[in-house]
């Protein structure tokens, strides 16, 4: 049953049966056995498939047995290492979401310790936004998400690790830090902004409403780093994390202001409900948190 689990959750996730068979090493001709033997166990329909188009479509059963069938692995591995751990090595495989602000200027140098420390930990890191970072855990494509400020689904146990301080960024001798400066001073200005699904949008667009400014023109860019840069170079202000900003403010190349603590938010690890945690996730989420404090 172990092994048609497996092959289930292979077929779901690459919607492709011939693909699943090459992820398994397996051939084409047993995956259908597999998923015809979960069918007829079950007594329903997993998986319709259109002969004429070459594709599938997961049914609802499906789905729901996509989630256990994930469940149930999981436990399965973690009770294979608790039972076969006979070393002192910490052992294991997880897969962790980060959104852009934490994955570019958080993880890179926690994980290299991270990493020293725990050899025999492999970690995957996908970094993409908060949104997309929280699909993935709902469809248990993760273990971990990390993601910025409040968590969209209550399908996920969310704790906090690490304050972040919003501020506003502009250019290093912009004219609008003349004399007194005040908010109005952006009204219709050119404004640099990340892709909606990210928590630093989320953040801005807070930011304009509640100070009624209207912007100029926007211009989006798919990453931090790029945001900064357009700032550095005279293409516009943006509101951005504090950690993004601050090393480019002592190097003089940009201008921040603080927005007070109202622009405050949080970063925190995301885990599916009802899941437990491996060993080695914990063991990440304890490093992490540990980390943190040196942040701070």
């Amino acid at each position: 049953m172990f092994e048609e689990l497996k092959t289930f959750i292979a077929v779901v996730e690459f919607k492709n049966f011939t693909k699943a068979s090459e992820y398994l090493h397996i051939s084409q001709p047993s995956v259908s056995t597999h998923i015809k033997n979960l069918e007829k166990f079950f007594g329903v329909i997993l998986i319709n498939r259109s002969i004429k188009q070459k594709s599938i479509m997961i049914t609802e059963s499906g789905q729901i047995l996509y989630k256990r069938a994930k469940e149930i692995i999981n436990l399965l591995d973690i009770t294979k290492l608790e039972v076969s751990n006979v070393s002192d090595s910490l052992k294991g495989r997880i897969k962790v979401g980060a959104s852009l602000t934490i994955g570019e200027y958080i993880l890179p140098k926690f994980l290299s310790t991270f990493i020293k420390k725990y050899p025999d930990i492999d970690v995957e890191i996908f970094i993409e936004n908060t949104s997309l970072v929280c699909s993935s855990l709902k469809d248990l494509k993760l273990d971990i998400g990390l993601i910025e400020g409040i968590s969209p689904s209550l399908d996920f146990n969310q704790k906090y690790f690490l304050k972040d301080k919003m501020v506003l960024a502009l250019p290093y001798n912009s004219d609008l830090l003349s004399n007194n400066f005040t908010y109005d001073k952006l009204q219709n200005q050119k404004w640099i902004v990340r892709e909606s699904g990210s928590g630093t949008r989320e953040s801005l667009n807070m930011f304009l409403n509640v100070n009624e400014i209207s912007p100029k023109n926007i211009m989006m860019l798919g990453s931090n780093y790029a945001v900064k840069e357009a700032v550095k170079n005279n293409l516009g202000v943006t509101i951005i994390s504090n950690f993004i900003a601050y090393p480019s403010f002592l190097n003089k190349e940009l201008s921040i202001i603080d927005l007070g603590d109202n622009y405050n938010r949080h970063f925190s690890y995301i885990t599916p409900k009802n899941m437990k945690l491996s060993k080695a996730s914990e063991v990440f989420i304890s490093e992490l948190n540990q980390y943190a404090l040196t942040l701070q």
